[in-house]
């Protein structure tokens, strides 16, 4: 007899976190798949897995991209601050419809945003900076990523 267990032997919550594991590292994982991992039965995995989306615990599947084979091959962090500090929660709308923009983050500390950015070139980039400051009335100061050692790791 083996001396493993498997996240069922548990309890509920390590199945589900077994289960948003699983599904963080392969959301196309099948229910077949999933319930050998967690050892359940296929039935019982879907309907965990959508009590854990009804829960919002998964708020959607996504494919993820590879940014340099789309000719975005230069990431950036691009801290902003508002001219205007009185205006500065103006600046993440003003913002939204640039899609070199992969994400904007409210900071604390001197810049009120952080957007990392993903883009062609140094050229790309250097016109980029140019509308974020000329759109958010906002300055910038920017930090060029020369490699990434891990991105997008699941929480669970």
């Amino acid at each position: 007899m083996s001396s493993s267990t498997s996240p069922a032997d548990g309890g509920p919550a390590d199945v589900d976190r077994a289960l948003l594991a699983a599904l963080a590292r392969d959301g196309r994982a099948s229910y077949t798949e999933l319930a050998e991992r967690v050892g359940l039965s296929v039935s019982a995995v879907h309907q965990r897995v959508r009590r854990l989306e009804q829960r919002g615990l998964i708020t959607g599947y996504r494919a993820c991209l590879d940014a340099g084979e789309l000719g975005l091959g230069l990431t950036a962090f691009v801290a902003i601050t508002p001219l205007d500090v009185d205006r500065a929660e103006e600046a993440p709308g003003k913002l939204a419809h640039l899609t070199a923009i992969e994400a904007c983050h409210s900071v604390a500390g001197a810049e009120s945003y952080l957007l990392k950015v993903r883009v062609a070139s140094t050229q790309a980039l250097e016109d980029l900076l140019r509308e974020i400051r000329s759109l958010a009335n906002a300055s910038t100061r920017t930090t060029v990523v020369l490699s990434t050692v891990f991105e997008d790791r699941p929480p669970v």
